[in-house]
Formats: structure tokens, sequence, C-alpha cells
């Protein structure tokens, strides 16, 4: 025969179990970022912006700019274009430490460094 203080032990340790059950299944799903509206708009301004002829390709601002921080030791990792700032913003790392170098996406010019 369960006492009244085991019951309340076992159904706490229930509510905990089910809490770490759904904490483990939640954060697979967090963990995976989904493409926001933003991003996606983001995309297509740099896309317009490219086939009008304001922007240089991101392949070409690549091709000026990593080989200059390669150089340096950092190793490049991703890009992505701010549509408000109109701004393309390249990703390194070196050592542990992210390095992002804001392009002017019209020239390829190094804008600035954010460490």
């Amino acid at each position: 025969m369960m006492t009244a203080f085991a019951f309340r032990i076992s159904a706490l340790a229930t509510v905990w179990a089910l809490a770490l059950v759904g904490a483990t299944l939640a954060v697979p799903a967090a963990a995976q970022p989904m493409p926001s509206r933003l991003q996606a708009d983001d995309q297509a301004s740099a896309r317009a912006e490219m086939q009008a002829g304001r922007n240089l390709p991101i392949r070409a601002i690549e091709q000026r700019i990593v080989p200059r921080y390669e150089r340096q030791g950092f190793e490049y990792l991703t890009f992505e274009y701010d549509g408000v700032a109109s701004i393309y913003r390249l990703k390194f790392i070196k050592d542990g430490r992210l390095l992002f170098v804001d392009a002017d996406p019209r020239t390829g010019r190094v804008l600035r460094e954010q460490r």
C-alpha cells in the first residue's frame, strides 16, 4: 500500500520526467533555425539589386575580400545580406573567435570589421 508521501514523490518524479522528455524533444526543433521572412526578403532584395546592376554578385565580393583574411589565418565561414543596411556581412573564424566583415555590395570595399 502506497502512503500519501510516497504517492506525492511518485507524482513529482513523473512530472519531472515528462518535463525532461518534453524539453528533450523541443531542443532539436529549436536548434534548427527556420529561415525568417526577413531573411527571405533580404535574399530577394540582394538578387534584385544585383540583377539591376547596382550590386556586385557575392562571389565577386568574396574573391576580393576572402583571400586577404585567409592570408591572416582566418577561415571563411559564410555570408549574409542585410537589406536594411544594404551590406554584405562576411563571417570568418580564427582561434575560436569570430570576425564579421561588412562590405559595400556596390563596390566590394570593406566598410568595417567587428570582432
